[in-house]
């Protein structure tokens, strides 16, 4: 027992003082008043968007482009020349084209502007109709009948 300290003491259920945040004046002049010491931090960047702030938010823009999916490719505008053409050809309008293959007229009007996706069975049921090639090399080309052996 020669080698314990006597002059250490242990305090137990002391709680030691933490900082106390005030948002009003009255808290800070009592706090003043009793010779508490005071200090004040003024925040920088209250209020601000950190998000949308500085060359951060254009280097993320920038990294999300990179990763983003490319859209997916258009009808070429040599299928929309010649569904047009074939149409005129055949007295139809948008609307007949439509009917006789079951879909919309704006489905008709995405196709001959450029604007659509294609899809081959959209695509095969323009050629069925309007006796045309759409598909392939020999895009605007007359498709021949059955052939006769």
């Amino acid at each position: 027992m020669s080698n314990t300290e006597w002059d250490t003491k242990t305090v137990v259920g002391y709680k030691a003082k933490k900082e106390k945040v005030t948002r009003n004046t009255s808290d800070l002049n009592a706090a003043r008043r009793t010779g508490a010491v005071v200090s004040t931090d003024k925040k920088v960047t209250a209020g601000g968007n950190k998000a949308h702030s500085g060359p951060d938010h254009q280097r993320i823009a920038k990294l999300d482009r990179e990763n983003e999916v490319a859209p997916p490719p258009k009808v070429n505008p040599s299928v929309g020349k010649a569904i047009q053409t074939a149409r005129m050809e055949k007295n139809m309008t948008q609307k007949d084209l439509a009917q006789k293959t079951n879909e919309k007229p704006s489905v008709i009007q995405d196709y001959e502007s450029g604007k659509a996706i294609p899809n081959p069975q959209i695509l095969g049921k323009f050629e069925r109709i309007l006796g045309v090639k759409l598909r392939g090399a020999e895009i605007g080309k007359k498709l021949e009948g059955p052939k006769k052996s």
